[in-house]
């Protein structure tokens, strides 16, 4: 019998997702066919049920960006129905314009063919010409017309996401159930702040990301690819403590990259952890990690692994 992982809850949607995520930053475009097919084949066998497959780029951009349209490929190729997995879109503020977020949207789709996302997740917030209570009721009229069934955002301020909920209540529409942020055994001070904390008792979800660093954590301390942003300028720290992560992850009898997925698990309000796989022992791994949160103890994770908090007191809890 194939042991499958838990799901969670995505806040108060209605959805339960599972606690691991599948991205594809990176991933379906530097690989072969058949074994993306085969990996997210075994993904879904094992109750990977969450997939994000934003559009990573433009239209003209030079080489052409490719990964969500093979994702559409690859879920027919694995004869997975679509009622077999939740959709995960990206929609960037800065194409938010006239008809609000629903042509970008609706070029996504296209793309990934699908008829709708079931999370959408906002990225940054750079802009400051925007309103956001038009951004909640824009999203209030995409849900409304099954275009998407719940958003969230991607590490927004801890101040803004609250005055997205509170909009929302006011206006009496669904608000953001999820927040992307980075989080790991050295990014922990916006997630495990004061701030955050009183969105998570509101019912606020998180979708922990970044989890190894770009693979610094899983020991590859100089990564072949693209690594994400550095608040905090803290990564040269992150790899200077990549030696002494790896010996405690020894201690407790697996591999620093299962280590780091476990510990993303241990915070309450995550509801899944989101990490990406360009080979299928890469999801393997990261499927036998959530058992460690069982074996070993949650408590016992966060104590052991507290010495490699790089951005305590470095960066602010409130977020950006």
């Amino acid at each position: 019998m194939t042991t499958r992982i838990p799901a969670r809850p995505l806040g108060s949607s209605g959805i339960q997702t599972s606690v691991l995520a599948l991205g594809s930053w990176h991933t379906y475009d530097r690989m072969d066919f058949a074994d993306a097919v085969e990996m997210v084949a075994y993904a879904v066998e094992h109750g990977i049920t969450l997939f994000d497959v934003g559009v990573y780029g433009f239209r003209g951009m030079q080489p052409p960006v490719f990964t969500d349209v093979l994702f559409s490929a690859i879920v027919r190729a694995a004869g997975i129905d679509r009622s077999d997995y939740l959709l995960s879109e990206k929609l960037w503020l800065e194409g938010y314009g006239d008809g609000g977020f629903r042509p970008q949207l609706e070029h996504a789709l296209f793309r990934v063919g699908s008829e709708y996302a079931d999370l959408v997740i906002l990225g940054d917030l750079r802009r400051d010409d925007l309103d956001l209570r038009d951004l909640v009721l824009d999203l209030a009229g995409l849900a409304e017309a099954g275009l998407i069934r719940t958003w969230g955002v991607n590490n927004w301020s801890a101040a803004n996401i609250e005055a997205l909920l509170d909009i929302a209540e006011a206006e009496g529409v669904p608000g953001p159930q999820v927040a992307q942020l980075k989080y790991s055994v050295a990014r922990r001070s916006i997630p495990d702040g004061a701030p955050f904390a009183r969105l998570w008792e509101r019912g606020l979800v998180m979708q922990a990301s970044d989890v190894m660093e770009g693979g610094i954590l899983a020991g590859n301390v100089q990564p072949g690819r693209e690594v994400g942003r550095d608040p905090g300028s803290i990564r040269e720290r992150i790899v200077a403590d990549v030696p002494a992560f790896a010996a405690v992850a020894e201690e407790f009898g697996t591999t620093p990259a299962q280590l780091a997925v476990a510990f993303s698990l241990t915070h309450p309000a995550t509801a899944t952890t989101l990490f990406g796989a360009s080979r299928l022992e890469q999801v393997r791994s990261n499927l036998d990690a959530v058992a460690l949160v069982d074996r070993i103890g949650a408590e016992t994770i966060r104590d052991r692994v507290a010495p490699f908090w790089a951005d305590k007191d470095v960066v602010d809890p409130a977020g950006p």
